[in-house]
């Protein structure tokens, strides 16, 4: 996603009708993200979407059934922007031949990151996932499942424990971002990254020792 909804030039623009769409669905997109940023989910209105992202209602309607259908869109494209960021640090050629914890630190350090170089977007599946409703919940539900699949894979974990500290992981973390998203302190939520990866380690460890008699 581009830094901010950019209209396009008036008249003749050489893009395709495909082109001229996604960059309208783009714009919307991230409209909506600032503008929960700004007023919570509550107190958006598609009309304030459609002021920030400088499209009509009928171009908004041909895209989105609703403010909500607009939101889970918002809220997967969200989670497609982190966890692609993860992806790229993981699986990339300066990823290779690096050990578990050096992949998990790096994981860690490109979610915060995305985090705090996206925050309206972060604030999406962080915080206005909360008020959007049953369906919205469901949906985090399912996403934070693709984040604890990415955490276990990084883990090494193939049995019902090493996917339980993955889940655990993923919940400290996502709780710990949250309230300092919540706070809009940034660099809080970057400094996380050192005590996040001491907490992975002390799972690991955990797991390695077993459980007490």
């Amino acid at each position: 996603m581009s830094t901010g909804p950019q209209r396009l030039p008036r008249g003749r623009h050489g893009l395709s009708r495909e082109e001229v769409v996604a960059s309208q669905r783009e714009r919307i997109l991230r409209a909506m993200a600032d503008a929960m940023a700004e007023r919570g989910f509550v107190g958006t209105s598609v009309a304030d979407v459609l002021r920030t992202a400088g499209v009509s209602r009928e171009t908004f309607y041909q895209q989105f059934s609703s403010k909500e259908d607009c939101f889970m869109v918002a809220y997967d494209a969200a989670v497609g922007i982190i966890l692609e960021g993860i992806g790229t640090s993981v699986g990339g050629g300066d990823a290779e031949g690096l050990g578990r914890f050096e992949r998990i630190d790096q994981a860690l350090g490109s979610y915060l990151e995305a985090v705090a170089a996206e925050p309206a977007f972060a604030r999406v599946f962080l915080l206005e996932v909360y008020a959007a409703g049953p369906a919205a919940l469901a949906h985090r539900a399912a996403g934070q499942q693709r984040f604890v699949a990415l955490v276990a894979a990084l883990f090494g974990a193939d049995d019902e424990e090493g996917l339980f500290m993955a889940e655990a992981l993923v919940a400290a973390t996502s709780s710990l971002v949250t309230s300092r998203l919540a706070a809009n302190d940034l660099d809080a939520i970057r400094a996380l990254r050192r005590p996040l990866v001491r907490l992975a380690g002390q799972l690991v460890a955990a797991g390695t020792a077993g459980a007490p008699d």
